[in-house]
């Protein structure tokens, strides 16, 4: 066994898996310590490398293209200091985490990892049931479908088509962003319908609009990874990924029940049509929706009743 413990956390390899359990110590990023123990196995690794500096040094995890949900989904983008495949090392332990890298990088070869990408996720990322509150409302997943429930600040033409429910089998792909504080970020559900769909993110109803605390939106990438490892993995054909999905139950976490879909009643359905048209229109008079973009939030409204 090698191991090294740090006040960010600790690394722990067997032989066959890389065990990363993040740091309690408040200098630890939330996002790290939300997500939790990761148990790399070998066959997903495709390097190891040990980063000294003159005061810290840093261990890093590469992984294969394709083998982690979390890395697909977040496209690179996590800050630094939120990876989770990165240690900070203080100076005085560097000898150990060199040993921790060497252990990594003889079974790499013994075992004769392959470097090209992977064929499938090699990781299962995040447990579902997941949900996190963010800047523009809470978006949920249990592993069949996602719901975004909109915030009291969220932008009218969202409040105005309600809560969003799409099945799995409907997405096409998650796209996220991260909000940097300069810049607003943002979660995307890429439906097959809406693919084309060229609505910024404060309007589109498939869409949560980054822009409130960096670390507690950061949280969102949570749910992003959830979804990405239950869609079609990138290896797969084009017509394939295109190709509606049926969601697996099985895949919901163990011993919790799926929460099924509240139906309302026929007449109240009409009512809440009626009511959301109605607002829309207001909005469209007003002014603060374009002619195309009272078109899109229309359509999404019809086609979800």
């Amino acid at each position: 066994m090698a191991e090294i413990i740090q006040r960010d956390g600790t690394w722990a390899f067997d032989g066959t898996t890389v065990r990363i359990t993040p740091g309690l110590h408040r200098s630890v990023p939330l996002f790290r310590q939300t997500y939790g123990e990761i148990a790399v196995p070998l066959e997903a690794v495709a390097g190891v490398v040990y980063e000294p500096e003159r005061r810290r040094g840093r261990l890093r995890l590469r992984l294969r293209e394709g083998a982690d949900p979390l890395l697909q989904s977040t496209g690179g983008r996590l800050p630094e200091a939120a990876d989770p495949y990165r240690l900070t090392v203080d100076a005085d332990r560097s000898g150990v985490a060199e040993y921790v890298a060497e252990e990594i990088r003889h079974a790499l070869l013994l075992d004769q990892v392959p470097q090209e990408p992977a064929q499938a996720y090699l990781l299962p990322g995040p447990p579902v049931p997941v949900s996190v509150r963010s800047s523009d409302g809470t978006v949920s997943f249990d592993g069949l479908q996602v719901r975004i429930d909109w915030a009291d600040t969220s932008d009218r033409v969202k409040r105005a088509t309600g809560p969003r429910i799409i099945a799995v089998g409907d997405l096409a792909q998650v796209e996220w962003l991260p909000n940097s504080g300069h810049e607003d970020g943002f979660l995307r559900f890429v439906t097959h319908e809406t693919v084309f769909s060229k609505l910024p993110a404060e309007k589109d109803p498939y869409t949560l609009d980054l822009w409130g605390s960096v670390r507690r939106d950061l949280l969102t990438a949570l749910v992003a990874t959830a979804v990405t490892a239950r869609l079609p993995h990138p290896s797969t054909s084009v017509e394939d990924r295109a190709a509606p999905r049926q969601a697996v139950p099985g895949q919901a976490a163990p011993g919790r029940a799926v929460p099924a879909a509240v139906v309302p009643a026929q007449a109240d359905r009409h009512d809440v049509l009626l009511r959301r048209l109605r607002e829309l229109g207001e909005l469209h008079r007003d002014g603060v929706l374009t002619d195309e973009e009272f078109a899109r939030t229309k359509a999404v409204i019809l086609r979800d009743f």
